[in-house]
């Protein structure tokens, strides 16, 4: 099972990021025994399902999935509707709740617009674990325009020991960007980025796990899209401008003579 389990996973990370959809269909396709263990080691961009009993967004993934259905944050209900869904407790339920109501507040600063979701769920060894999604599409309004999202998982657990709990989170953000100009023709940049991190806080109550967790998920996003922009977008602006100078070569040569005059001057 491993090895074939392992083939997959190799096989996904050699496919391009940009049909990923399309490639996990197939897999799972030519190998339904594999299936289930294929979907939750794959992360996916979230789907975006609407509530029907409250008629607001929410995001789905393998973490509030059932079957072939999906929980809702908002009415706590499975779209379609099962008898057997799995649902979190009355403790858990209260507090994620809460969670997904401060998660909905960072969502509209941060991002301003978007969907944002929170899911919990009690661990067998104790305590208890989550998962928080936000996705952001930026829609076009003309074909010149760019275009692209933003996807977040951000997976935790946590464990209090007396008035103290310890946190793990790992965090995958999912990226894909699309220009388009008379130029260059289409650029697609697309890709994922996953950290880890660990963190020791105070839990003077349940509900104390709210800010603790997110303050943990702020710091990581924050880390997550520096590292972004100044590794991955500048090395790529680097390998685009060794591949083609935007100045002329005439232009570029007069700046490197330039530049050897002015070393020569600082070592007389």
């Amino acid at each position: 099972m491993g090895d074939v389990l392992d083939s997959m996973l190799d096989l996904m990370r050699r496919l391009p990021p940009t049909k990923i959809e399309e490639n996990v269909a197939a897999l799972t396709a030519l190998c339904p025994d594999y299936a289930d263990d294929f979907l939750g080691s794959v992360d996916q961009p979230l789907i975006l399902k609407v509530d029907r009993t409250t008629g607001k967004e929410y995001l789905a993934c393998d973490y509030n999935r059932d079957g072939d259905s999906y929980r809702s944050p908002w009415s706590n209900e499975y779209d379609p509707p099962i008898d057997d869904g799995t649902l979190p407790s009355a403790k858990m339920r209260k507090l994620e709740v809460a969670a997904n109501e401060a998660f909905d507040t960072y969502r509209e600063l941060y991002f301003e617009g978007g969907v944002s979701s929170v899911f919990l769920w009690e661990l067998e060894d104790g305590g208890f674990a989550g998962v928080v999604l936000l996705k952001k599409v930026l829609n076009p309004s003309t074909a010149s325009e760019p275009s692209g999202s933003w996807d977040s998982i951000h997976v935790f657990e946590a464990v209090e020991r007396g008035r103290n709990a310890h946190y793990k989170l790992t965090s995958t953000i999912m990226l894909q960007l699309v220009t388009r100009s008379p130029g260059t023709g289409e650029v697609n940049l697309s890709g994922s980025m996953t950290r880890q991190s660990e963190m020791d806080a105070a839990v003077p109550d349940f509900s104390s796990h709210v800010p603790n967790t997110g303050r943990m998920i702020e710091d990581m996003e924050i880390k997550m899209r520096n590292l972004l922009q100044e590794v991955y977008f500048g090395k790529t602006r680097d390998v685009v401008y060794d591949l083609r100078s935007v100045e002329s070569l005439e232009y570029a040569r007069r700046q490197r003579e330039l530049q050897k005059e002015l070393v020569g001057f600082m070592k007389r």
